[in-house]
């Protein structure tokens, strides 16, 4: 009699987060400059801060509904609407979540049956395939291509349908190469998920930190509202990382049942972190265009920089990463990353943590201080010259 496993095989089998593996490492050293967490270097607005004290000193430290807030929903919703003529109902339509990584955990525990597959456009944030397989799921890797702006390609897209397949996941603008999506790939993917009957799950956490070129938000597509789950949150548009505060809007059917994973496993997100995001949404504008035009300059630094020392850099066009090519090294991202760190005390993240398309690229957040950046582009380039 063969003894009952007593581990989750499914969780044993997930692959450890690569950024997270150098974030460690960087910090038992001394003077390290960190290009590898993707989290603003900016503190949180003191008027959001405020209103989070605020909220304590006036005794909300209880509970909210299971949704979140309805002031802070109908923030959303009404936010939203100003921006891409979305209209949700607060009341059925947007949840409040705890940061966006508990969204996608929500959506895909609410959306997959076992062995439904999920096309999922890559280099991609860490945790997409992972939130996949955690329900249930298996994700399909799509690649997206540095000669193509590392936008999707709709044809690549629709070859990876099968009867399996129920959703297809879109992380634009981009996390790790600050891919913005155009309008016209945009509706060609739109295309592909009415044919097949497809729901489209969109994260865009960055929307609001784009460079000179238009951010399409896709549910605001004609006929996309009613199979989009719209993901988004405060981190990195209020620099709220700890705060852990985000939200989706979508479709009642699709809501009710995310609400009734998130009522079994959190309850309902931190109360304090609410009322901050509450003053974020209805005041931050002006917090928003301001760190938006420091990540615009630390962009244009970084990546001349990087192209200068012959390491090739696509120019992003949202967020806050350049992914530059160090396959001109001769050493893999793996082994490039970990060497910098070592001799050159600079963290970055290796593209394949990002999924396969991501191998001989190296992500580099310019989310930290246009000095920093400086002296970290320097201690590049002298690691180059003298042969990596």
């Amino acid at each position: 009699m063969h003894p009952k496993p007593l581990l989750s095989e499914r969780v044993a089998n997930l692959k450890p987060s690569g950024i997270r593996k150098f974030f460690d490492i960087a910090a038992t050293m001394e003077h390290v400059i960190s290009l590898g967490i993707g989290e603003p270097d900016f503190t949180t607005p003191d008027h959001i801060v405020q209103a989070g004290i605020r909220s304590l000193q006036q005794g909300e430290t209880h509970y909210t509904s299971n949704f979140g807030m309805l002031g802070l929903r109908r923030a959303v919703a009404d936010k939203l609407n100003e921006l891409y003529g979305l209209s949700y109902n607060p009341e059925k339509e947007v949840l409040i979540t705890v940061g966006v990584s508990e969204a996608l955990y929500l959506t895909f525990s609410a959306i997959l049956n076992p062995g439904d597959e999920v096309i999922v456009l890559t280099p991609c944030f860490v945790a997409y395939q992972a939130e996949v397989i955690l329900a249930g799921g298996v994700a399909v890797e799509i690649p997206a291509f540095m000669h193509n702006n590392f936008e999707p390609e709709p044809d690549l897209i629709e070859k990876a349908v099968t009867p399996k397949t129920k959703a297809i996941l879109l992380g634009y603008p981009n996390n790790p190469t600050g891919a913005v999506a155009t309008r016209e790939t945009l509706l060609k993917i739109a295309q592909i998920a009415e044919k097949y009957n497809l729901i489209v799950v969109s994260d865009e956490i960055y929307d609001r930190l784009v460079y000179d070129h238009e951010h399409v938000n896709f549910a605001s597509l004609p006929g996309m509202r009613e199979r989009t789950v719209h993901l988004g949150g405060f981190s990195k548009t209020y620099a709220m990382t700890g705060w852990r505060i985000g939200f989706a809007a979508c479709p009642e059917e699709i809501c009710f049942l995310m609400l009734r994973v998130h009522q079994y496993t959190v309850m309902s997100a931190p109360t304090i972190s609410q009322f901050a995001a509450l003053q974020a949404i209805s005041h931050g504008e002006e917090d928003v265009a301001r760190m938006a035009a420091e990540y615009d300059r630390r962009r244009r630094l970084i990546v001349s920089g990087l192209n200068e020392m012959g390491l090739p850099t696509f120019e992003p066009r949202g967020a806050f990463y350049a992914f530059p090519n160090i396959e001109s090294t001769g050493l893999t991202d793996e082994q490039f990353a970990e060497q910098l760190l070592q001799r050159e005390h600079v963290a970055m993240v290796p593209g394949s943590a990002f999924g396969e398309s991501g191998k001989g690229f190296i992500r580099a957040s310019y989310a930290t201080a246009y000095e920093k950046l400086e002296e970290a582009l320097e201690r590049i380039y002298r690691f180059i010259k003298a042969g990596g």
